[in-house]
């Protein structure tokens, strides 16, 4: 990763807004794991988007929790339940942070910025409704990528619209909006787009870590979210 990149969030750590609120005394946050270690996790829950719905909002009411999170740099089983993400190279480590919570869940920009692209990534499995934009700081350039918004949050978007700190730009999609999964926001910083527009690999093969992680930085060096 470019060390400049690193240092500038490190720098700013404590000054992005929360990309989503969480009131200190009323929410919590749990953690999930969606890796081989959790047995629960099986091809015949994550592949039927309502039933893994369900799992998702009964582990939040358990633990009286508003958000779950996780994710980066995390070895998932999840991807198996799309044929995006399988083949010779299967792509199972997260590029991002994914916050779990109810549809419509307002998401705030972190930091002013402007919108470098937008698309509706409409395949099962995929993003969904997306939203990239484009921030400086301490003449670094970088890019935050939400997925799995609301496809509404699209229709008045348009490239190089200015969108300021703490600004609510969109909101977790519903399941027909986002991928056909369960409500989430997909959150990651990536340092050089390589071209790609509206879209960019939340997901990598295990062979590609190394390039992928060196391009996206750990999204929590923005989020400032910890777990109960």
């Amino acid at each position: 990763m470019n060390q400049d990149l690193f240092f500038t969030l490190q720098k700013y750590k404590s000054t992005f807004h929360p990309v989503v609120k969480i009131d200190a005394e009323k929410d919590s946050i749990i953690p999930f794991d969606f890796t081989t270690n959790n047995k629960e996790i099986t091809l015949e829950l994550i592949s039927d988007t309502p039933k893994f719905s369900t799992w998702i909002n009964e582990k939040l009411k358990a633990s009286k929790a508003t958000f779950g999170i996780g994710g980066y740099n995390e070895n998932r089983t999840l991807y198996s339940r799309s044929k995006l993400f399988t083949g010779v190279l299967a792509r199972t480590l997260h590029l991002g942070v994914d916050i779990w919570g109810a549809a419509g869940t307002p998401v705030h920009a972190p930091l002013g910025g402007m919108v470098h692209s937008f698309a509706f990534n409409d395949h099962f499995g995929d993003y969904g409704a997306t939203i990239i934009l484009q921030h400086n700081l301490d003449t670094t350039a970088f890019y935050t990528l939400y997925g799995h918004l609301s496809l509404s949050d699209l229709t008045d978007m348009r490239v190089g619209k200015f969108v300021t700190r703490g600004e609510v730009f969109a909101h977790f999609g519903e399941q027909q909006d986002n991928g056909n999964w369960p409500p989430h926001l997909h959150f990651q910083v990536i340092q050089n787009m390589d071209l790609h527009t509206g879209d960019y690999p939340g997901v990598c093969s295990l062979i590609e870590a190394e390039k992928y992680l060196s391009n996206c930085p750990d999204p929590n060096l923005m989020l400032n979210l910890t777990t109960t």
